[in-house]
């Protein structure tokens, strides 16, 4: 039995408008590889041009709780039939063509699907695994999508094509949410201050009294001599400065050389204690 369908993000229109259309897949297993794909990226409308085996087992379980979306594929039997309501339809091609036709890459073809969809269908169709689309399908197609890939090893299968176009398809949708400010999946968090950061950035103050601490504790164990420091309390400066450290951070640092004072404090009365004992020795 294939595994039941996963919960999906939520519908929205524009994404139901985005038809993916697979013409004559000869694996079923790509074509649940697929559907994982759209669901992926929230997207959920699957349209098949004549499989050669459809629905079965094999594309269930490449779907890996896809399910839904496979459930919900329409089966017909010409391209014409897939494309006939669509107010756009664009054809992945990885070859030129003696005619030239509008070509496009996949962040420009999700940008385009975007301005259209309000209006009505759009398609974005994709071929068979060993030759892709014939002339023929597309001539059919207002622009062909070409995904960039290493001219030395261009061959993406049809899962791998699918999913890089529906990647952008996501992020123009991503970018476009919240009155045009973008989704916050698309806002980078990499220090304290940002959106989604656990701890707040550690005050001026506190990031000074660290670097005193620092420089004590380096005095302390004969590492730093403030008569000739030879900058290395600069470079540690820059080091902990670029880090950007949270208020968290600066106490757990303060909390290690809290310890190594006390560590280093220790062991100099062991080794005072030491020598009192052997000059104590020496005397008798």
């Amino acid at each position: 039995m294939h595994k039941p369908a996963l919960p999906q993000e939520g519908n929205d229109t524009f994404q139901d408008q985005i038809r993916i259309v697979l013409v004559e897949t000869s694996h079923s297993g790509n074509i649940g590889a697929v559907a994982r794909a759209m669901k992926n990226m929230g997207l959920g409308n699957l349209w098949l041009v004549n499989p050669t085996s459809f629905p079965d087992e094999t594309s269930y379980a490449r779907s890996s709780g896809a399910s839904d979306v496979l459930d919900n594929a329409r089966v017909v039997s010409s391209l014409d039939e897939a494309i006939t309501d669509c107010v756009l339809v664009m054809g992945t091609s990885a070859r030129g063509r003696k005619v030239p036709w509008p070509v496009i890459a996949p962040p420009d073809a999700a940008r385009k699907a975007s301005e259209h969809a309000p209006a009505g269908p759009v398609a974005l169709v994709f071929g068979r695994e060993n030759h892709g689309l014939s002339n023929e399908e597309l001539q059919r197609c207002h622009f062909h999508i070409h995904i960039p890939s290493n001219p030395e090893y261009s061959s993406l299968n049809l899962a791998m094509a699918v999913q890089v176009v529906c990647y952008e398809l996501r992020m123009n949708y991503l970018r476009g949410l919240e009155g045009g400010e973008g989704s916050p999946y698309l806002k980078a968090m990499t220090a304290p201050g940002d959106a989604g950061w656990d701890v707040p950035p550690a005050p001026v103050n506190d990031v000074e009294g660290f670097f005193s601490h620092l420089e004590q504790v380096l005095v302390d164990i004969d590492f730093h001599r403030r008569e000739n420091p030879r900058q290395l309390m600069t470079r540690l400066r820059r080091l902990f400065q670029r880090a950007r450290l949270d208020q968290m951070e600066i106490n757990i640092l303060r909390g290690i050389l809290t310890a190594v004072q006390k560590s280093s404090t220790g062991k100099a009365s062991l080794e005072n204690a030491s020598e009192a004992d052997e000059a104590a020795t020496g005397q008798e």
